[in-house]
């Protein structure tokens, strides 16, 4: 399944990425946002679990913001 998140409060607009009936996910792009920092999330997330991915970016806050890039993708795979 195919799944497009809105973020909220980061500088990306929205993470998509492909979930698959066992909670696999894959494909994770963001849109805008640091590339770079993204393009690494997105590359060493890829086949995890939504709960692995959870575990480990879930509370991950960027400079003064509650949130991060990679707490909104935690975010995003556990909905």
């Amino acid at each position: 399944m195919k799944i497009t998140y809105k973020t909220q409060g980061v500088c990306a607009r929205s993470i998509t990425f492909d979930k698959d009936e066992s909670g696999k996910i894959t494909n994770i792009r963001f849109e805008g946002g640091c590339d770079g920092n993204l393009k690494a999330i997105s590359k060493l997330c890829e086949g995890m679990t939504a709960e692995e991915i959870a575990a480990k970016l879930k509370g991950n806050i960027c400079g003064m913001k509650s949130t991060s890039c990679a707490d909104q993708l935690a975010k995003a795979v556990m909905n």
